[in-house]
């Protein structure tokens, strides 16, 4: 399988937000690396194999802030 590289745009505003956003990205199947900017718009990375970016997306809508926003999904050649 192609590796992938996930943006989501989540607000990162406290500890326990914070806790429960890296929760769900690094649960999901294929969940390679998980990296967090801080800034104007807080973003998350993931890295992993067929790791599913809308249902990631939905999960964090649903689970910890309304506004998640699905910023890109690109291949990672090797």
């Amino acid at each position: 399988m192609v590796q992938q590289k996930i943006v989501i745009e989540v607000p990162l505003h406290c500890a326990k937000c914070k806790k429960k956003i890296l929760k769900i990205c690094t649960t999901a199947k294929g969940f390679m690396s998980l990296t967090t900017h801080r800034g104007e718009e807080d973003r998350v990375e993931i890295i992993g194999e067929g790791v599913d970016a809308a249902r990631i997306t939905e999960r964090l809508r649903e689970k910890v802030n309304k506004y998640a926003k699905l910023v890109r999904v690109t291949k990672i050649e090797e």
